[in-house]
């Protein structure tokens, strides 16, 4: 099974697993952990431990967080690292309601390379400036 674990700090990814749940419907393989206030990294590191319990080494990891080089993404990764399951876990960070949509639906039915160029593209997509236009704008 291909996993989508979610890390945040705070309840970003409990919330933004809600909103997946929203959209996609309630799912097994969407997994969420956040770093509460006041945590250390190792605390973090058995709340995430705890998370994954239920994948496999024969399972695949989509490991999405809110942060590049932020405390639950470098906490995850070593995790991950010290179970033997980099190898098998596609990384990304800025995660976005977006991207993770993309990715829940996406993770099934396409290559690494592709998936990841994908996932990532839409995200990007995703981030506009939204321009009201008003009467003064089309008189001029």
């Amino acid at each position: 099974m291909k996993y989508v674990v979610l890390v945040s700090h705070g309840e970003f990814a409990a919330g933004l697993k809600t909103s997946l749940d929203m959209l996609a419907g309630k799912r097994e393989d969407v997994l969420a952990v956040g770093l509460p206030d006041g945590k250390t990294a190792d605390e973090f590191a058995g709340m995430f431990k705890e998370c994954i319990q239920a994948i496999t080494d024969e399972d695949e990891i989509i490991l999405l967080a809110d942060i590049v080089g932020g405390s639950p993404l470098t906490t995850a990764l070593n995790v991950l690292a010290n179970a033997g399951k980099l190898a098998s876990t596609i990384t990304m960070g800025g995660m976005n309601l977006p991207l993770a949509l993309t990715a829940v639906l996406m993770k099934d039915t396409a290559d690494k390379e592709t998936f990841a160029d994908t996932v990532l593209a839409e995200a990007r997509t995703a981030l506009q400036e939204f321009k009201l236009e008003t009467a003064e704008d089309e008189e001029i």
